[in-house]
């Protein structure tokens, strides 16, 4: 049944070559491909999304930005969420320019027959699953925008969560906040990713299992 329904969602769908290319380079962008490139293809760093992101100055020697040092409680909660929005911003008016060129249309294509069985999720929630693997913000806005526009349920959306928030980021987080420990870890930096998001996956599917549960039961009940 699975099998017919990825068939049936693939049939449906018509991606123009624009909308591959657009596909290509959202993927490249948006999952750090592009970011650690050296030598004559550094210039190619100008296609991560980091990277077009750029950072905020420092305020004189301080080594500080707008947000100081030293902040706590609500007031310093509230001066990162700030520092988050130029991020979101510069990536959701990306994902609408490539909407128009029929990226969505590619991503359902692709990613129903990877989601479909391994989360129960359609293909288009595929840019937001790469995304989950880099960073958090940009995939929890993403996420919101799949539900407001009906292109996931209710239960497809906390499938979702549950996979994206435990080990959040885990290709972002272990590059950057989990650097220091890394030459005392027991195994590299690749198998450590894997194992992270293996976990994601089965916790997802736990949750999926819980969430098909109560949706039979509820089918009885109304009976």
């Amino acid at each position: 049944m699975a099998v017919e329904t990825v068939q049936n969602e693939k049939e449906k769908i018509k991606v123009s070559p624009q909308g591959w290319l657009a596909l290509v380079i959202m993927l490249c962008m948006f999952s750090g491909f592009f970011a650690n490139m050296e030598g004559p293809l550094q210039f190619l760093r100008v296609l991560d999304l980091n990277t077009l992101i750029g950072s905020f100055g420092t305020i004189g020697d301080t080594g500080a930005n707008f947000m100081g040092s030293g902040g706590a409680g609500a007031r310093d909660g509230f001066m990162f969420a700030l520092s988050l929005a130029p991020g979101c911003i510069f990536s959701m008016g990306l994902i609408e320019v490539f909407s128009k060129m029929g990226v969505m249309e590619a991503f359902q294509k692709v990613f129903t027959p990877i989601l479909r069985p391994l989360l129960g999720l359609p293909g288009s929630c595929g840019l937001a699953f790469v995304n989950s693997l880099n960073g958090s913000d940009i995939a929890a806005v993403l996420t919101k925008e799949l539900y407001d526009n009906g292109q996931i349920t209710d239960d497809e959306r906390t499938i979702f969560v549950s996979f994206m928030y435990p080990g959040s980021a885990p290709i972002g987080n272990m590059i950057s906040t989990q650097a220091a420990v890394l030459p005392i870890a027991v195994m590299a930096m690749g198998p450590m990713i894997l194992l992270v998001i293996f976990c994601k996956l089965v916790g997802a599917n736990i949750v999926r299992l819980i969430v098909m549960r109560g949706k039979k039961k509820n089918a009885e009940v109304a009976k």
